[in-house]
């Protein structure tokens, strides 16, 4: 095996991880003599510390979703606790009891993946596509700090399928996989294909997929008939600017070897996008290139388990003004570069038939750079840093102590240490001399402390009570941390230009670093039920409710220094400056779902009722004021009938108004809805179909998560949008995939 050069020089703890890694398969002394067992799959690693508040999502809840979406991050919108906040088609935001983007721990396969844009464009779920997706786990309630860190709402796993072996009494053999969709709404389309080699103790696979759709159409006209590009051809009212997305290819090669109780894999992956829109940014992704090395061991010891993974991920990522928004010229090209390198070390010992004891190590390396080159005038002649090498290391250390004390109670607890190091350099503005507009910025950043180190630390305490086989419960308490990422930290600019450049939240407003921000110091205490019953009428009944603190929570206030103070940021209906700062916040809600086996017939098979009950609360405790993109109370319930090699699925969701908003960033209210939707699948033997009209009354809503539209037009400037328009969800769409494996 080749370990790259330069990860050796710079890192030589990844050295050392990748061989403790291999040491396993060359030296046998420590393995566990057993009896010879023939598995098909992946002999994977048994994990306790799930709980009820985590939810998994199989192949079989994955597959009827794949058929109406090419964003991973909308296949866990059944999960109860989850919503995802609207951004471009492939690149939407996970949100987990009212906490999104990067207060969620995302694991791809293992590796902690990062964004590398002011908006977050290419958040980490856009980098795995969903026919890729094997199976998902989300922690939402107390997390284990075995699978958390420096987060505070929560963990998503995202794993690909597992690689196979072939049987002891079978030769080895090659297999395949093909499929395409089509989506009318947008015209989308697209293919993915795999192939795989299975021996016995080698898997070679190669997986490939592609997606592309124009701008979706909303339900009816949400907005005045406008043009796109100065002097180009009229956006419709129904048309949704700038949500169309072309050249997006992902592509994978896997090697998977296998010995005895050892697993070594090595995955190779690179996406590139040529056009991704974003109708709540203003800018538009022209181009992205992402590829990602992880190298991942996992082996059993008659001590107990052991697990280790390296990855390094590089990101090269474009933006500019699409064809839907005034580009005047050359527009404002705006690049970013990004190295992201990891590894964790963990162990899982077995104490005793009561006790397991989890340790493990984690680091995390993460460079930035953030600049935009000049195209004339006051954006010239020099390129325009916005960050310059930014910084963001961590190191983890952990341990974690699980008892089952009985057949009825079980205990967790663990503490977590987090070092978290940013930095950034010294940065200049396109021309320095233009004092009024980027020289007293640079001077005031370029002399400021920018180095900062973070000590934090979290705790898990919970316990699970399961007197029968028909109900558990489960309750805890948990504090987590949470330091600054590098976008809230340093972007230093206050022209009204530039810091509308810089946007996480999809909002339209322009935003505003603060290099000295606290960490965040989350404090929840849960409580979950489940009950079921297997009788000739199964039914099952899941509840849990939950209230969270948060100290030094990463808010906004409105910008009132420099030249921030335009009379037009006092208004409450026009977009605003804003400066990140630390506040306080707190969080409550309740999350229901259950299902019920109705009926089962010989002539149409079996009916289930399926609902879900979703209740969120945020305010920010310092201004009174609500936190802002909390999903409105919703309701989503479904009758699944299955007869045969058929499943099909009727689905209704209701969602209430938000009118409880943030007001310092003149959040947008949106009105209630219903919507209506149905499925069907057929599989036979190695072939899927699926046909899906989703939205089919063609219902004209406003998405609560959406974000402002500011999707067309001179996306540069605060008053050249107008105010006040919500991005709307996608009008009727008839949706059908085939799927083939051979």
């Amino acid at each position: 095996m080749i370990v790259p050069t330069d990860i050796i020089m710079k890192h030589p703890l990844k050295l050392l991880v990748t061989l403790l890694a291999i040491v396993p398969f060359a030296a046998s002394s420590q393995e566990v003599t057993l009896d010879t067992v023939v598995v098909t799959g992946t002999q994977e690693i048994e994990s306790t510390n799930s709980s009820l508040g985590s939810s998994g999502l199989a192949e079989e809840d994955l597959a009827p979703q794949r058929a109406t979406t090419s964003d991973t991050t909308r296949l866990l919108q059944d999960i109860p606790g989850m919503s995802t906040s609207g951004a471009g088609g492939i690149s939407s935001l996970p949100i987990i009891r009212g906490l999104s983007d990067d207060r969620i721990r995302i694991q791809v396969d293992g590796a902690n993946l990062m964004p590398a844009c002011p908006n977050h464009m290419n958040s980490p779920l856009s980098y795995i596509d969903p026919t890729k997706v094997g199976s998902i786990t989300v922690f939402a309630g107390i997390t284990p700090v075995s699978v958390g860190g420096d987060s505070i709402g929560g963990t998503i796993q995202v794993k690909s399928v597992p690689p196979e072996f072939a049987h002891a009494d079978e030769g080895a053999y090659a297999k395949g996989e093909l499929g395409t969709f089509f989506r009318s709404n947008g015209n989308a389309r697209g293919y993915n294909l795999g192939a795989t080699w299975v021996g016995h103790d080698v898997n070679i696979s190669y997986s490939e997929s592609s997606a592309q759709s124009d701008n979706y159409n909303a339900g009816g006209d949400f907005k005045d008939a406008e043009p796109g590009t100065e002097g180009g051809s009229v956006i419709p009212g129904d048309e949704v600017g700038s949500s169309a997305y072309d050249g997006v290819k992902n592509r994978s090669l896997g090697i998977a070897l296998r010995h005895e109780n050892h697993l070594l894999q090595l995955d190779i992956s690179r996406q590139n996008v040529g056009f991704e829109g974003f109708p709540n940014q203003r800018m538009d992704m022209t181009f992205n290139e992402n590829t990602v090395f992880s190298l991942r061991y996992m082996g059993q010891y008659e001590w107990g388990d052991l697990e280790t993974n390296i990855y390094n991920q590089e990101t090269l990522h474009k933006m500019n003004m699409g064809p839907d928004r005034y580009t005047f010229g050359t527009g404002m090209p705006m690049d970013s570069e990004s190295t992201n390198q990891g590894a964790l070390l963990q162990a899982n010992i077995i104490l005793s038939d009561r006790d397991i004891l989890r340790i493990g190590a984690e680091y995390q390396f993460y460079t930035l750079n953030d600049y935009w080159p000049p195209v004339g005038g006051t954006m010239g002649p020099n390129t325009f840093w916005n960050i310059d090498y930014g910084q963001r290391d961590k190191f983890d250390i952990f341990v974690e102590w699980e008892a089952s004390w009985n057949s009825r109670w079980l205990s967790q607890f663990g503490v977590r240490s987090n070092t978290v190091k940013t930095n950034a350099a010294a940065v200049q503005g396109y021309d320095n001399s233009l004092v009024g507009l980027w020289g007293n910025d640079v001077a005031a950043f370029n002399v400021s402390n920018r180095k900062h180190t973070d000590q934090n630390w979290d705790l898990t305490a919970l316990a699970r009570y399961t007197p029968d086989s028909s109900q558990a419960y489960e309750w805890g308490y948990a504090r987590k941390s949470r330091s600054a990422n590098l976008y809230q930290r340093y972007p230093w600019s206050t022209n009204a230009m530039a810091a509308l450049m810089n946007n996480l939240v999809g909002d339209g407003n322009g935003y505003i670093g603060n290099a000295d921000l606290s960490p965040e110091v989350a404090h929840t205490l849960s409580i979950s039920g489940d009950w079921s019953n297997a009788d000739n009428k199964p039914w099952s009944f899941n509840a849990s409710a939950y209230y969270t603190y948060i100290q030094g929570y990463i808010d906004a206030k409105r910008c009132d220094f420099s030249q921030c103070s335009d009379d037009n940021v006092n208004t409450t209906t026009d977009f605003v400056l804003l400066q990140y700062v630390n506040q306080s916040a707190q969080l409550y809600g309740v999350d229901l779902s259950a299902d019920k086996l109705l009926a089962t017939t010989d002539d149409y098979g079996s009916f289930t009722g399926t609902g879900m009950v979703n209740y969120i609360r945020g305010k920010n405790r310092t201004t009174g004021n609500s936190l802002y993109n909390m999903m409105p109370l919703n309701v989503k319930l479904a009758a699944v009938q299955r007869l045969g090699s058929w499943t099909s699925i009727a689905e209704v969701q209701v969602v209430a108004d938000k009118d409880r908003v943030s007001q310092v960033r003149n959040e947008v209210s949106t009105d209630s809805y219903e919507l209506f939707n149905l499925r069907s699948s057929y599989k036979w033997k190695n072939v899927r179909l699926d046909f899906a009209i989703e939205n089919v009354f063609d219902r004209l809503y406003a998405m609560p998560l959406g974000g402002s539209y500011v999707g067309q037009g001179p996306s540069m400037t605060i008053n050249g949008i107008p105010w006040g328009v919500s991005v709307p969800g996608m009008g009727r769409s008839i949706n059908v995939s085939l799927n083939m494996q051979f």
